[in-house]
């Protein structure tokens, strides 16, 4: 996080809403308490629905580490393009666990905690006095936020109860789930509401905001999603491809020329608008009272044995599969993939060159603790932010969308094309034949051709399993990828087939969490668990 920007981190909003001590007083039956919050002496002031909304904020980076700050780009999207060292058995790293694993059901838990908190001030929204533009950013915010929790939820545990006021009482009645359908409805209905009331993302110094901009394009990926499983309303592709226009031509952002460039930013603690529409804040390193801190480039860190570097095990590790979709010229391929470590080696301590056959021992390298700018450094924390989405991935759903709506048209062809120049580290807007996709695909070809290319640009940002998923392809890819892996990874490196060895039709979607069944008893569990 940058000093000087609106910072969502500075403030946790703890509302006490039921409970309380009272001091010795005699008079306490008949005396209102005025010394904790409660929604009838808070939200009074413009200041009050500020720390609301950054409570709201708050539950993108949980202490728990199953949101943003470790969970959703790690440990809980699994797919065929990472696998965990020294993790073979019974662990939700390999997909062998139940309903009551434990960061399922907090996920869960985190998830519902930001619903309920962005229906508290949606509730109390109206009541102070304020400038009413002011008032709306801050309501679209929480209207965005609320949606894009349920599409979290949807997206991973499939319909789901749909919460739409704040709990009042431990006794409120419980809820059946909805259907997929009706909770993405909601999604794209509060959304839409949101998309005119928030600000422009030149208001604010940092994209730790929701903006018009991220709106629209989490739209086009909610879109994109309703047009694949399991609702497969393929209407929705020209949806996605709308609002991902939207996003392009409203000329606010653009391709960073330099691929590493992205995630040194993202070390250094600068915000780049250009090309991140939005990213999740982090802050710190967990000392202190600001428990706002993340795992960025640790949790998916280049192995590092070093504290001055930035200390990192290293627990996540390509698959041969990923590394072979790269040509060599291809940038992107070894930064993404770290091609070295930090260790010692015959006496001699630094950089330690993988050789070229050395592909399973290496590490994510997307964000390098090297780059940090806090110290000192913390070995389980750090500040670096989260991007949730980039200008890249829109250009890729603006290529899929076309596609699907028009055919491998013009314009298809360029969205996909400067994503792929820059990755080779050509000029993004000039054509390139050497590394531009050939011309005269099919409409297969061409989606084939964007399956690869999202694999490649988006690898370890939480993606590629939602992408699967909606493709329809994610069992058949993790099922393939353990005879791959057992066929041609080296012996000590099987087990890394181990994830998709376990994967059947049943993990698409999490369980619904054992703690949720207990005390809701209208809610029934996912089919296989």
């Amino acid at each position: 996080m940058k000093s000087g920007t609106i910072n969502i981190k500075k403030y946790l909003l703890l509302l006490c809403l039921i409970g309380s001590s009272f001091s010795a007083c005699n008079k306490f039956l008949d005396t209102r308490p005025e010394d904790f919050v409660t929604p009838e002496n808070y939200y009074n002031t413009e200041a009050d629905l500020d720390r609301a909304l950054n409570g709201v904020y708050n539950r993108l980076i949980d202490n728990f580490g199953r949101m943003y700050s470790r969970g959703l780009y790690s440990f809980l999207a699994i797919s065929d393009e990472f696998f965990y060292k020294n993790v073979s058995v019974n662990n939700l790293k390999v997909m062998e666990f139940d309903a009551g694993q434990l960061d399922v059901g907090k996920l869960w838990e985190v998830l519902y905690q930001g619903i309920d908190r962005a229906n508290l001030l949606l509730e109390n929204i109206d009541k102070p006095k304020m400038d009413e533009k002011r008032r709306a950013a801050i309501k679209g915010q929480a209207l965005f936020l609320r949606a894009y929790y349920y599409f979290v939820l949807v997206d991973n545990f499939g319909g789901v109860p749909l919460k739409l006021s704040s709990t009042k009482s431990p006794a409120d009645p419980a809820l059946p789930r909805a259907s997929v359908a009706a909770v993405y409805d909601r999604i794209v209905s509060d959304m839409k509401a949101a998309e005119p009331m928030v600000n422009d993302i030149s208001t604010y110094t940092s994209n730790e905001r929701v903006t018009t901009t991220a709106v629209q394009a989490i739209l086009a990926k909610v879109y994109l999603a309703m047009a694949g499983e399991p609702l497969k309303d393929v209407s929705k592709y020209a949806e996605a491809l709308a609002y991902a226009d939207k996003v392009i031509t409203s000329a606010k952002h653009s391709l960073n020329p330099d691929y590493s460039a992205i995630f040194i930013n993202h070390s250094k603690d600068i915000n780049e608008p250009q090309e991140c529409l939005w990213e999740i804040g982090m802050y710190g390193n967990q000392q202190g009272s600001q428990q706002l801190a993340g795992g960025v480039g640790i949790e998916n860190g280049l192995e590092s044995a070093f504290d001055d570097i930035g200390y990192s095990n290293g627990p996540v590790h390509p698959t041969g599969r990923i590394f072979s979709l790269f040509d060599a010229g291809d940038k992107r391929r070894d930064w993404a993939i770290a091609p070295y470590r930090y260790g010692t080696v015959n006496g001699v301590t630094g950089r330690v060159v993988y050789t070229e056959t050395q592909i399973y021992e290496r590490t994510v390298g997307k964000w390098r603790r090297e780059y940090e700018t806090q110290v000192p450094k913390n070995r389980l924390y750090n500040s670096t932010n989260f991007p949730v989405i980039r200008y890249a991935d829109v250009l890729l759903m603006k290529a899929e969308a076309e596609n699907a709506v028009n055919g491998p048209v013009a314009a298809a062809y360029n969205a996909i094309n400067m994503v792929r120049r820059r990755g080779y580290g050509k000029p993004v807007t000039t054509p390139d034949p050497t590394v531009d996709l050939p011309a005269g695909l099919g409409k297969d070809e061409f989606f084939a051709a964007l399956q690869d290319e999202r694999a490649r640009e988006l690898c370890f940002e939480g993606a590629r399993k939602h992408d699967l998923i909606r493709w329809g392809i994610y069992v058949s890819k993790m099922q393939s990828l353990a005879t791959e892996i057992n066929a041609t990874a080296p012996s000590a490196w099987r087990y890394a087939g181990n994830a998709g060895k376990n994967t059947t039709a049943r993990n698409v979607l999490f369980p619904i969490p054992t703690t949720e069944l207990t005390i809701n008893h209208l809610v029934e569990q996912n089919k296989g668990w």
